[in-house]
């Protein structure tokens, strides 16, 4: 069965076009984010994270 009808949209009425451009604005892809990490061995990432690691460290000791 084909989902895509010609006009640019699925057969659920999801604009094709408008998804792909959403999806270059996301920024990295998953398995972008898993070659940087090993090609970098994780080291200097964290300016792409938004986790507030002294928090989850605290949080994490009191739930021990």
């Amino acid at each position: 069965m084909n989902n895509y009808k010609r006009d640019g949209f699925t057969v659920a009425g999801t604009d094709i076009d408008e998804v792909k451009r959403k999806n270059a604005e996301s920024g990295m892809s998953y398995n972008e984010i898993k070659a940087l990490l090993a090609k970098t061995n994780g080291q200097d990432t964290a300016i792409y994270s938004d986790t507030a690691a002294p928090k989850i460290i605290t949080e994490n000791k009191h739930n021990m």
